[in-house]
């Protein structure tokens, strides 16, 4: 006999229950510059990917207003049937440039385009090679393709090049990784990569969603950082991370970007972005433009701070070459007890557990932004010092 359907899909709360904390969906009644209400509680933001501190900048939130008063809400429909508003065009045109690459096309979501870019690039008889470390947008993306699709070990390169070797029987092969590891703050081999495809005829596909507006000398990203020139592969980012809004790019050359505007199905098929939040993000990237070495200074002596704090209090910390600072704690049911002592003492973080990170690979994730002032990360220094073992 079938299991009743609320029993199939029940979620499995056990270890919420047991430590008398939930870390995951929780309702935020306020957020402003480095700070966030978490259900009445006010805690110092470590947990947003709000690198450096745009989200509350009142030039991006200016930027949104005057866009909602010229456009309103929503332009209610795809892009393709009733058009985009100059503030996308304009942040299409505006990040090709500032990453280097001939067009960019923006979806709503970073999500929704690592999602959608595979099953209108790639037919079943290619193959998608992807880091085993790779965000699950472009696994499932990848599966989704229903191209052949298998992992190789975690920025190694000889054995994707062992894998590269023997793919010459599929039409096309697709290389995927990310920049910058979300978890640890490890950087992708980027050069290592691209040469690879480039000695085997492949492509390579970067999404470069934790290194736009963090690594790079001017915060361009992974390609700057790498100093890679005339990239010819696929480079996706979420915009909505360092640039402090909401969406997806997707940048390549003319021709990839053009099929993409009339042929994927997560962008011809789904509403727009909105105005606002479009604006919002060419705001942002303005600011970047301008300012990006003041406020990169300021996150990077955030993190070392929060490191060394850590360390003296006898604690571990990921070695990541990325603002992201990533605190092993081993099984899930440790990793929530972290962050639910970081909880207590007003510290807001992303713990990371299984299916998000393997088996016994718990950490808690804290990204100490620009945005977070002298006096709290005073506050958090002192909190770390009290920290128990996980």
């Amino acid at each position: 006999m079938s299991k009743p359907a609320a029993t199939l899909w029940a979620t499995d709360k056990s270890l919420a229950v047991k430590l008398g904390y939930n870390p995951y969906c929780r309702t935020i009644k306020a957020k402003q510059a480095g700070m966030v209400n978490v259900e009445g509680c006010d805690c110092i933001d470590f947990a947003s990917n709000d690198y450096l501190g745009l989200a509350c900048d009142k030039r991006v939130k200016q930027a949104m207003v005057e866009a909602l008063d010229c456009y309103g809400a929503s332009m209610c429909g795809t892009p393709v049937a009733v058009g985009g508003c100059h503030p996308l065009r304009e942040l299409e045109s505006r990040f090709a440039s500032f990453i280097g690459l001939e067009e960019t096309v923006v979806f709503p979501t970073g999500y929704q385009a690592n999602l959608s870019i595979f099953s209108a690039l790639a037919d079943p008889d290619d193959l998608v090679l992807i880091d085993h470390y790779a965000h699950a947008s472009l696994i499932q993306g990848a599966q989704c393709s229903r191209a052949v699709m298998k992992p190789f070990l975690h920025n190694n390169m000889a054995h994707l090049e062992k894998m590269l070797l023997k793919s010459s029987a599929h039409p096309r092969r697709f290389v995927v990784t990310e920049s910058v590891f979300s978890t640890s703050g490890t950087l992708a081999p980027l050069d290592e990569i691209i040469e690879l495809c480039r000695r085997y005829d492949a492509i390579p596909v970067i999404d470069d969603s934790h290194g736009i507006g963090v690594i790079g000398e001017n915060g361009r990203g992974g390609l700057e950082e790498f100093e890679i020139k005339d990239f010819t592969g696929i480079y996706t980012a979420s915009l909505g991370k360092a640039l402090g809004g909401q969406g997806g790019a997707v940048s390549a050359s003319h021709d990839i970007i053009d099929y993409l505007r009339y042929s994927c199905p997560g962008l011809i098929y789904s509403t727009g972005l909105t105005p606002a939040a479009a604006a919002g993000v060419l705001a942002g990237l303005e600011i970047v433009e301008r300012e990006f070495w003041s406020l990169a200074k300021r996150l990077w002596e955030n993190k070392a701070l929060v490191c060394s704090a850590l360390l003296v209090s006898g604690f571990s910390v990921a070695d990541g070459q990325a603002p992201i600072i990533s605190l092993p704690c081993g099984s899930a049911e440790q990793t929530i007890r972290m962050a639910k002592q970081l909880h207590l003492a007003s510290i807001f973080t992303t713990p990371f557990i299984p299916p998000s990170v393997p088996t016994g690979k718990g950490c808690v994730r804290m990204i100490a932004g620009a945005g977070v002032d002298d006096e709290s990360m005073a506050r958090a220094l002192q909190a770390f010092a009290n920290l128990t073992e996980c």
